[in-house]
């Protein structure tokens, strides 16, 4: 047995409820053969008569009787999944998947998120906390919509990557370290504690690789993964650090920061899978991204 299609079970209710197949082709737009042959493929499909003609008017057969609820229901169900969608179609309401590291979410997407919701009231954003290697894998498998992430980042073919911004990286160290020199090298800092970024992060690679430049290799004393957490350490005296001068534009208690020499920097940017359905929503966040983005690290 075949399964009705919902444009015959919609011939159909047209048809018991006017009881005449001219008038239901009528009022669903079509002409009367092309009624009559939905109603004939309707009943084959489902190997039964479902009408019958009495005094001149179309009847539902016991077995058409039995189809009138779940075609009914059919209809609903169809009526509320164009609702459903209306305002998806319209831009009224959508959906943005993000992922992205604890600091850019804490210290830069804030004012972004904001601008993204009064531009469009209907948005959902949620938002995903990883490493940029986790968070750009779950964008390739469509878990995420976008990553925002740490450049460079491995990424396969299917992605797409737009430079934002570059964001300085800076020493942070205890009070009672300031009278350190202005400006620090890998060689002073290397002689300090040091406290930094787990090894799986992008920002600890591009740390690693300074000290290496320089014929250093990095031995913290501890390693972690906030770096919300390092700088309260940093700030008990505990030790020095690297850090995103985009989390350390609000004064540390208890610490200062230095300039490093050479300079040092990380850029940011965000992925999207390069067949990505740009939809209202989406496109909106990455504009506020990119705006926003920019402006955020401005004095």
């Amino acid at each position: 047995m075949s399964l009705p299609s919902l444009r015959q079970l919609r011939t159909f209710l047209a048809a018991v409820e006017t009881g005449s197949v001219t008038t239901a082709a009528r009022s669903l737009g079509l002409t009367q053969p092309a009624a009559s042959q939905q109603l004939r493929e309707l009943e084959r499909a489902l190997g039964a008569r479902l009408l019958e003609r009495a005094g001149g008017k179309l009847l539902p057969t016991a077995a058409g009787q039995a189809l009138l609820e779940p075609a009914r229901r059919a209809q609903a169900a169809a009526e509320d999944a164009a609702s459903a969608v209306a305002a998806y179609r319209s831009g009224e309401v959508g959906r943005v998947r993000l992922g992205t590291g604890a600091t850019a979410c804490i210290h830069l997407l804030p004012p972004i998120l904001a601008a993204a919701r009064q531009g469009m009231p209907g948005l959902e954003i949620t938002v995903a906390i990883g490493n940029s290697e986790e968070v750009v894998r779950l964008v390739e498998v469509g878990e995420l919509d976008i990553a925002l992430v740490t450049l460079p980042v491995p990424v396969a073919r299917s992605m797409r990557v737009t430079r934002l911004l570059r964001d300085p990286l800076v020493a942070l160290l205890p009070d009672g370290m300031a009278a350190t020199a202005g400006v620090l090298g890998p060689s002073q800092l290397g002689r300090l504690p040091l406290i930094l970024y787990e090894q799986r992060g992008a920002t600890r690679a591009i740390v690693d690789a300074w000290f290496r430049r320089a014929g250093f290799e990095a031995r913290p004393i501890m390693e972690l993964g906030s770096v919300e957490a390092i700088k309260v350490l940093v700030a008990s005296g505990l030790g020095v650090s690297v850090l995103p001068e985009l989390a350390v534009r609000e004064p540390v208690r208890g610490a200062v920061t230095r300039r490093l020499r050479p300079a040092l920097s990380r850029e940011l940017g965000y992925v999207v899978r390069s067949e990505k359905v740009r939809e209202r929503g989406l496109r909106v966040f990455t504009d506020e991204l990119e705006k926003l983005g920019a402006a955020a690290l401005s004095p």
